[in-house]
């Protein structure tokens, strides 16, 4: 009985780290499109005014560059977060194997990667959970 209820403790505890691996995602995400937006709202209104120095003419090329890629880092990241938490929500209820352990893998890229670590490895070890709940 003792090894059931230390199973049952790793499943939600991986399931806990999945979301909370996958919020941090979110937000990083998040915070990122946002910058994207922020940046090509500036890139219309036409920037600040600045004093030209040696830097701005070296960077001065780049700035239109710089929104494409934080969308293209921060819209992965946002997605991978949104799974991460479904599949955590699903290991805590301990409906969907499958599901669960791709959340815990979504989790992996989180800020924190021992986070997604651990639930991988959570969930992974507490597979018969979810065959003897069915």
């Amino acid at each position: 009985m003792a090894s059931n209820g230390s199973k049952g403790g790793l499943l939600t505890a991986g399931g806990i780290l999945s979301i909370v691996g996958g919020a941090l995602e979110v937000i990083g995400g998040l915070v990122i499109v946002a910058l994207a937006i922020g940046a090509r709202i500036l890139l219309r209104l036409g920037l600040p005014p600045m004093h030209p120095g040696d830097w701005f003419e070296h960077v001065m090329p780049f700035i239109p560059v710089i929104p494409m890629w934080l969308v293209v880092v921060g819209g992965p990241l946002l997605v991978l977060g949104v799974v991460a938490i479904v599949g955590g929500v699903s290991a805590v209820r301990r409906q969907s194997f499958g599901l669960s352990l791709a959340g815990a893998i979504c989790a992996l890229p989180s800020p924190t990667i021992p986070l997604g670590i651990l639930a991988v490895i959570f969930v992974s070890l507490s597979r018969r959970e979810f065959e003897a709940g069915n």
